[in-house]
């Protein structure tokens, strides 16, 4: 069974400082918040919106940089 917060966003709480290294990421869930250890191949910093791309044993999820797409600069849509 995949855990629910797998393909989730969620904000770094602590910053991750490089590979290898680990931060925390609060993500909204079951009606309230949650705070996962977090890992990624990339240095983050605190405030970052990442997603949750894997869910590992001890609450321990690897996360990517999220950047919501933006379909027009300024985020208008053509219609």
């Amino acid at each position: 069974m995949t855990d629910p917060v797998h393909g989730m966003t969620g904000t770094l709480t602590s910053p991750i400082r490089g590979a290898g290294m680990l931060g925390e990421v609060l993500v909204a869930i079951r009606g309230g918040t949650e705070i996962y250890i977090a890992r990624s191949d990339e240095p983050l910093a605190a405030g970052t919106t990442v997603l949750v791309v894997q869910v590992n044993p001890g609450r321990i999820v690897d996360v990517v940089p999220w950047i919501p797409l933006d379909p027009e600069p300024g985020g208008k849509t053509t219609t």
